[in-house]
């Protein structure tokens, strides 16, 4: 009935078409010779294919989350903001629509750029406390906005006064572009992850303003499909108050994921078993039925915003419970505590096998590796023989950490090493990994 699912479905098949790579680059493991090291992560992988299948591995990257629930829902709303809803003509639409979009490139080529002429400082910034603290409260002001609180416009008079001039249509189609490409940007992730770190390590501020630019436009493509062609909007009505509260709601649980990256002691509490996860949506729904959505608190009554505001309350708290303990497993194979150079030279000691674990707190797919590979019974068993340590890289400005990526040769997150019992190194994992194929593969090491 819908045709979002055959978009997604088609666009993900193409996504992996494209960062196919011919044999064994197309795994996520790879078996190393004498000297080898393993294939990096899917896009760096597209790029060995030249620099046009990178690009649109990132154009593709980009068009999958704009198709994620914290972006979809914004485009409807978004262009009818900008303007092109009540656009005189079809080609006004278009310059509108194409305004939006520069916009977005504008929030996300320096990014590409400053990643390329900067390396990994550009990486440590993002992890600093003060920055992610900075970050979140932006995120709460925003939804703040999205409930009510009030209104992202400008003066009246300086209104007027730019739509004297002929000039606030584009100028305010291009800042929104930003506001937006902000706004996406805790979705963008697991893609953008891989693209900034190529970045990063090729210290080419051009090609770093291309894949970013790339990723943008495939990032912007519905919103100037929907405003140039696709004119035919929902009507306005109550609905984008639901949207707005659900944005809102979207919004502060980005905000406390974020906080959560820098103070793990916010998200101590949620855990991955069933019964954790079964109670944390109860609390979501019952936060949905007071009113968490479909209320606002511009409605008369104080039992309504009182409904509202608890409904709110329940809402983030459970959706962050939720997502912080899916992230978790319920069980997993037992980790040295210890740094990764004592736990080497334990393997080297007991004449063990070694298995290094790169980490971070934002890195997605380490958190899948932990939850869906890690804690798998059979797994766990078959590492007992191994001594296994985790190295956190959320701070790679702490020198253990420079040291071991250095050492290792990691470039980016996730990143698995493994090496045999004579201390060389026998498969490097750098993409997530299900339990079977890597309980197959380090059942070969000896």
């Amino acid at each position: 009935m819908s045709r979002r699912p055959v978009i997604i479905s088609s666009l993900a098949a193409l996504a992996a078409w494209l960062l196919a790579t011919p044999a064994r680059a197309a795994e996520a493991c790879t078996i190393v010779g004498e000297g080898g090291a393993g294939a990096g992560d899917a896009f760096t992988q597209a790029l060995a294919r030249g620099p046009v299948y990178a690009g649109l591995a990132a154009l593709v990257g980009g068009l999958l989350v704009s198709l994620t629930p914290c972006v979809y829902p914004m485009i409807a709303v978004t262009v009818s903001v900008f303007g092109a809803r009540e656009s005189r003509s079809r080609v006004q639409g278009m310059l509108l629509s194409l305004a939006f979009v520069l916009g977005i490139v504008g929030m996300f080529v320096p990014l590409g750029v400053v990643a390329g002429l900067t390396g990994g400082v550009f990486g440590s910034v993002l992890q600093s406390p003060w920055v992610i603290v900075g970050i979140s409260g932006l995120f709460l002001v925003m939804a703040a906005s999205m409930f009510g609180a009030f209104e992202l416009t400008l003066p009246s008079a300086l209104t007027n006064r730019l739509a004297t001039v002929g000039g606030i249509g584009f100028k305010g189609a291009f800042l929104l572009g930003l506001v937006c490409g902000l706004i996406a940007a805790p979705c963008t992730g697991p893609v953008l992850t891989g693209i900034l770190t190529w970045i990063a390590q090729t210290q080419s501020a051009a090609l770093g303003a291309l894949a970013m630019g790339a990723f943008a436009l495939g990032l912007g493509a519905p919103f100037f499909v929907v405003g140039a062609f696709a004119v035919q909007l929902p009507k306005s009505g109550r609905w984008m108050v639901h949207v707005k509260s659900l944005l809102g709601l979207v919004l502060i649980v980005v905000a406390l994921y974020f906080l959560s990256t820098a103070f793990p002691v916010l998200a101590s509490f949620a855990r991955g078993d069933g019964v954790f996860l079964a109670a944390a949506a109860a609390l979501l729904l019952v936060g949905l039925a007071l009113g968490a959505v479909h209320r606002a608190f511009d409605e008369p009554g104080a039992g309504i915003k009182l409904r509202k505001g608890v409904g709110v309350l329940l809402v983030s708290a459970a959706a962050f419970a939720i997502v912080s303990g899916a992230g978790k497993p319920s069980g997993s194979l037992a980790w040295e505590a210890a740094t990764w150079e004592e736990a080497k030279a334990k393997a080297v000691e007991e004449k063990r096998p070694l298995l290094v674990d790169f980490t971070a707190n934002w890195c997605g797919a380490c958190k899948q590796l932990e939850r869906e590979t890690f804690s798998e019974p059979e797994v766990a068993r078959e590492a007992g023989r191994f001594v296994a340590v985790k190295v956190d890289a959320t701070n790679d400005e702490d020198p253990i950490v420079t040291r071991a990526m250095q050492s290792m040769n990691v470039v980016g997150l996730p990143t698995v090493l493994i090496y045999d019992s004579s201390g060389k190194e026998a498969i490097r994992c750098t993409d997530f990994v299900p339990a079977a194929p890597f309980l197959e593969a380090i059942r070969r090491v000896n």
